[in-house]
């Protein structure tokens, strides 16, 4: 996986829907497997969402907890 993919993954948030303004890497997994069934959007949205599910489901968060302490803006 590309670096840069990574890191504007995990500075990405949500555009529209129940978690409107969230990271994509915070979203739950039942959220992430809604989409996985009903198929996740077109362009770097529907990138973002497959690959935290890929993630999340597969146990594989703590590969981008270092990408999120660095490069995540939290309030």
């Amino acid at each position: 996986m590309e670096r840069d993919f990574l890191i504007h993954m995990v500075q990405f948030r949500m555009p529209f829907g129940q978690y409107e303004g969230r990271y994509v890497t915070d979203l739950p997994v039942h959220y992430l497997e809604w989409f996985q069934r009903q198929g996740f959007p077109g362009g770097k949205l529907g990138q973002y969402l497959a690959t935290m599910y890929e993630i999340k489901t597969n146990g594989l968060e703590d590969l981008i907890r270092p990408i999120q302490k660095k490069y995540q803006r939290r309030p």
